[in-house]
C-alpha cells in the first residue's frame, strides 16, 4: 500500500492508457523484431510511422460497404489490397491508433452524459461514418464486422462479435472501467458488458476480468504484484504470478515473442502483459518501451500494460515529455475526467 490517492491512480492509468498505444504506434504488428530495430532503433520516444512496413498485411485486408452510409474507409480505401502499407501511416508521433481515439470519444461521451449502451453506439456509427473525424489507414475486423452487420440493417445492439479473441478490445472497456472505478462492482460490470457490444465471446469476457480485477485492485490502493497474485491465473491456472515470476530473468523478446506469442490472441496476450507488468512494476517508462521493442500486437499490449503500470504508480511514473507529447488526449483532459 502507499499513499498515492485514487484520483492520482486513476490518472496514471488513463495517461499509460493513451502513451502505450503511441509509443507502439509506429512499430505496431512489427513480428521481425530485428526489420522493427533496422526501421527504428530504440524507440523511446513517440516517432512518426514510415512506409514501408516490412510485415504489413493490408494488402490481404477487405472492406465492402454495402452503402454510403457504413462507409468507414473514407479516403483511406485506396490504400487497402497495397503491399509494404504502414497500418498508421498519416499519423503523426504521439497520435494515437483508431482503438484509442474510440476511447477517447468514450471518455468524453462518458462525461458530459449518463452512459447508455446504445446511446455510445449511435455516437460510434456518427463518429466513424463522419469523414476527417481521425486519419489512421487501418480499420479493425471487428468495425469491419459491426458496420457490414449495420449496412444489412442489423440492430446496433447486435451487430457486434460474438467470438473476438484480441487484447486491442480491452482499451474499449478500460475507460469505463477506470472513471468508474470507486464503485468496484458498478465499474467491472458496466466495463465488461460495454466491451461486449463489439469483442463478445468468452475469450474477451475470461482475460477481460482478470484484467479488470488487477486494475481495480491497485487502484484501491493494493501493490501491483499482490493483485496479480490474486487474480492472474489464465487457463485453469495454467499460467500464474509464481509461473510470471520464473521468467523475468529471461530477455522480454525471448518471453514476449518465444515463450508468449506476441500476437493479439488472449489466451498469449494476456499473461505476456502481465509478465511485463510483473517485472516493471517499478519502472513503468521502461516497461513500455520493453513492450514497444516486442513488437506484435504491442499497441493492443501497451494500453492494457500502461494502465495497469500507470494505477500502481500514479500520473507521475510517466515522463513529461510522454505526458505532454500525447495528441489526442491532454494532461488536462485527463485531470477533467478523474
Amino acid at each position: 500500500m502507499n499513499e498515492l490517492t485514487f484520483q492520482d491512480r486513476a490518472a496514471g492509468a488513463l495517461v499509460g492508457l493513451f502513451i502505450g498505444d503511441a509509443l507502439a504506434m509506429p512499430v505496431h504488428w512489427y513480428y521481425d523484431t530485428n526489420a522493427l530495430k533496422r526501421d527504428y532503433g530504440l524507440v523511446e520516444d513517440y516517432v512518426a510511422p514510415r512506409n514501408p512496413h516490412p510485415d504489413s498485411i493490408l494488402w490481404r485486408s477487405s472492406y465492402s460497404p454495402r452503402n454510403k452510409r457504413v462507409d468507414i474507409l473514407h479516403n483511406q480505401s485506396k490504400f487497402w489490397g497495397q503491399r509494404g502499407i504502414h497500418y498508421h501511416q498519416f499519423l503523426k508521433a504521439g497520435e494515437n491508433t483508431l482503438n484509442l481515439k474510440l476511447a477517447r470519444e468514450l471518455l468524453l461521451f462518458q462525461h458530459n452524459r449518463a452512459y447508455d449502451e446504445r446511446l455510445w453506439l449511435n455516437h460510434m456509427v456518427t463518429f466513424m461514418t463522419t469523414p476527417g473525424n481521425h486519419n489512421d489507414t487501418y480499420v479493425e475486423e471487428y468495425l469491419r464486422h459491426f458496420f457490414t452487420q449495420y449496412g444489412k440493417g442489423c440492430d446496433v445492439m447486435e451487430c457486434g462479435r460474438k467470438d473476438e479473441n484480441h487484447i486491442g478490445g480491452l482499451s474499449l472497456m478500460l475507460p469505463l472501467l477506470i472513471v468508474l472505478g470507486q464503485d468496484r462492482e458498478y465499474a467491472l460490470k458496466t466495463a465488461l458488458s460495454h466491451m461486449n457490444l463489439t469483442h463478445g465471446g468468452p475469450a474477451m469476457q475470461y482475460g477481460g476480468k482478470i484484467i479488470a480485477q488487477i486494475i481495480l485492485d491497485v487502484l484501491h490502493g493494493e501493490t501491483l504484484e499482490n493483485a496479480i497474485a490474486a487474480h492472474g491465473r489464465y487457463k485453469g491456472g495454467n499460467v500464474s504470478a509464481t509461473s510470471l515470476e520464473s521468467l523475468i530473468e529471461f530477455p522480454d523478446h525471448i518471453v514476449v515473442g518465444k515463450h508468449f506469442s506476441s500476437a493479439c490472441y488472449m489466451d498469449q496476450s494476456i499473461p505476456a502483459t502481465l509478465y511485463l507488468a510483473l517485472k516493471y512494476g517499478q519502472a513503468s517508462a521502461s516497461g513500455l518501451i520493453a513492450n514497444t521493442m516486442c513488437g506484435g500486437d504491442n499497441a493492443g499490449r501497451g494500453s492494457v500494460l500502461g494502465a495497469l503500470l500507470g494505477a500502481a504508480g500514479g500520473v507521475n511514473c510517466w515522463p513529461g515529455r510522454w505526458r505532454n507529447g500525447l495528441i489526442d488526449i491532454t494532461p488536462y483532459d485527463i485531470s477533467k475526467l478523474v
